[in-house]
């Protein structure tokens, strides 16, 4: 994703776009795990839910974006 996005005439970064995405999916997976009961088996559950947020991060940006 490069560029910005053009929404109403309102300008926004690419990768603010990417990080909200990002940010959303973090949420969901984070309370998944959490049902789940993941997180008894991580160390320190700050430093997970930050990779988890970098990692899900990379895979936004790498996805090809759509055109319509």
């Amino acid at each position: 994703m490069t560029g910005e996005l053009n929404i109403d005439g309102v300008f926004l970064s690419s990768v603010l776009v990417s990080a909200v995405i990002a940010l959303a999916a973090s949420f969901v997976l984070r309370r998944a795990l959490s049902k789940v009961g993941a997180y008894r088996f991580v160390w320190h559950p700050a430093l997970f839910d930050t990779a988890l947020f970098v990692i899900l991060w990379a895979a936004v940006v790498t996805v090809p974006p759509f055109h319509f």
